[in-house]
């Protein structure tokens, strides 16, 4: 039975994305609970995940400049073994008990985790204009098998090498990382035609100027950067309040399963509703999610909030995702969307930076309160969006 090459294309990215996200979910749940055993000052606890959103900040341009050159498969197999030999580095950190060596190992999976983010956006090269949304929306989707291995893996693994904790999740994650050289093998992307590896397009900067970008970028930027500032305290404030480290996974589970399983249909309620609705809606949630937060500690609080705060992350970064697609031509593709990723992981880096520094310092309320302003900005951004989008619709419809 023959299968359209685009829909393969997005099986196999989509099966990459489960692997990368699982990954992703395991660092972030134990990395705070490790940095907090390991550092000398509680107060950078945190670092070894913030280590992992900065690799990811600082190698965005040059992977997408990368895979401009190489095509996008090249990029990926060659960030799989990158991959490997961060999460090793990890392990052999943690065997040490080596704080600083571990910051280093969570710094070069980052730079692996650069490479996984354009899966989405591999997957718009291979759609249709009419099935780009729900391509970059299916990829996104595969985070939600991720939703509940990622934290069982961490619970399961923690003792499977009983003399070192969670030194066992770290080699699991080695291993999964070779799979992804293996799948993306199998992956076919066109790459760029010789004019078009010429052809630069306009500069940058008139690019990130455009509404469009500015708009797609904010979106992103606050959503990921909430999501980081929030999820990465979580563990560490439920430990502090006296729950047990499976509730603290369990929380991670739903925010996760909040993160992914929108994305079953994200893109076709953008289809229907409109970019801008939908991104209005991530925004909403995530003040629900911080209202939620401040309201108590039990069990049930956290994981409201922290589902919220995946469905919010969801609509608002799939939708300036798919939003960007509609800033740059084929020539202009790389350094637009390495300019997006990094404006977001730069944001990201910084909100779960600061979220063990609030945390340690101040409180976990303080944690949430810290996101009020930006999430109420990214409100009003949106709406500002949708007065210019509505004006260039009526030009468009007068003319």
């Amino acid at each position: 039975m023959f299968v359209h090459p685009q829909y393969r294309n997005v099986t196999l990215l989509a099966f990459c994305q489960v692997i990368f996200v699982c990954g992703q979910t395991t660092l972030f749940f134990v990395g705070g609970l490790i940095g907090y055993k390991l550092a000398a000052d509680k107060a950078l606890a945190t670092l070894p995940v913030s280590a992992v959103i900065l690799g990811t900040a600082l190698m965005t341009i040059p992977a997408s400049l990368v895979m401009r050159r190489v095509g996008r498969r090249a990029g990926f197999m060659g960030a799989a073994v990158v991959g490997v030999i961060g999460l090793l580095t990890s392990a052999l950190a943690l065997y040490h008990s080596h704080f600083w060596l571990l910051c280093l190992g969570a710094l070069t999976v980052g730079f692996y985790n650069a490479f996984c983010q354009y899966y989405r956006f591999a997957a718009a090269d291979v759609a249709t204009p009419a099935f780009r949304p729900k391509a970059i929306s299916l990829v996104m989707a595969g985070g939600v098998v991720a939703g509940v291995i990622g934290p069982s893996l961490a619970v399961h693994s923690r003792y499977l090498i009983p003399d070192i904790e969670y030194l066992a999740s770290y080699l699991l994650l080695a291993v999964m990382s070779v799979s992804v050289f293996a799948l993306v093998s199998f992956v076919r992307i066109p790459r760029l035609s010789e004019a078009e590896q010429k052809d630069k397009g306009r500069p940058l900067l008139k690019i990130m100027t455009q509404p469009k970008f500015i708009a797609a970028a904010g979106s992103s930027m606050v959503g990921y950067g909430i999501m980081a500032l929030l999820m990465t305290a979580t563990p560490l404030a439920m430990i502090a309040f006296e729950h047990p480290v499976d509730d603290a996974g369990y929380v991670i589970q739903w925010h996760v399963v909040g993160m992914f399983a929108p994305s079953f249909f994200t893109g076709h309620l953008i289809s229907r509703f409109g970019l801008v609705k939908i991104m209005l809606t991530g925004a909403l949630l995530l003040l629900a999610s911080v209202v939620a937060a401040l309201l108590g500690i039990a069990i049930w609080h956290f994981v409201i909030s922290m589902f919220l705060v995946g469905v919010g992350w969801n609509f608002l970064f799939i939708g300036g995702s798919t939003l960007l697609t509609e800033v740059h031509t084929t020539a202009e593709r790389a350094k637009t969307q390495a300019a997006h990723d990094f404006l977001v992981f730069a944001m990201t880096a910084a909100g779960s930076f600061l979220s063990g520094q609030l945390l340690y310092r101040y409180g976990w309320d303080e944690v949430n309160l810290m996101a009020l302003p930006f999430v109420i900005g990214v409100t009003l951004l949106v709406i500002w969006y949708a007065f210019i989008r509505r004006a260039e619709e009526r030009a468009l419809s007068a003319g």
